[in-house]
C-alpha cells in the first residue's frame, strides 16, 4: 500500500510590528532553506532579495518603500530545502499593513 508524503508545512514566520514598511521573515523550520528569493509585486518598492542560505531561526527583513497604505501587495517567496525540491509561498501585504 502506497503511503502518501506527509504535507510540508511553510517554514517562515512572519513579524509584523513595522508594517507596512517593514516585515521579518523567520525560518522557524528545522532545516535550511538553500536559494531564498523574495520578490515583491504591487505598489511601493521593494528590492529583490536572494540569500544563498537561511538557517534555522535565523531571519532577514523585507523593506516596503512607498506602497499606499490602503492597496495589497505580494511578496513571492521561493526557496529549495536540501532535497532541493523547490517550494513557492505566496504572502498577501493587505493594505493596511498586516500580512496573509
Amino acid at each position: 500500500m502506497h503511503h502518501p508524503t506527509p504535507a510540508y508545512a511553510v517554514p517562515f514566520t512572519i513579524d509584523r510590528s513595522q508594517a507596512p514598511r517593514r516585515y521579518d521573515l523567520v525560518n522557524t523550520g528545522d532545516e535550511p532553506v538553500d536559494g531564498l528569493t523574495l520578490t515583491h509585486l504591487g505598489s511601493g518598492y521593494c528590492p529583490p532579495l536572494a540569500v544563498r542560505r537561511l538557517e534555522p531561526g535565523r531571519g532577514l527583513s523585507i523593506a516596503v518603500f512607498g506602497a499606499h497604505p490602503e492597496e495589497t501587495g505580494v511578496v513571492v517567496v521561493r526557496w529549495r530545502r536540501p532535497d532541493r525540491s523547490e517550494y513557492l509561498w505566496r504572502m498577501t501585504l493587505v493594505g493596511d499593513g498586516r500580512a496573509a
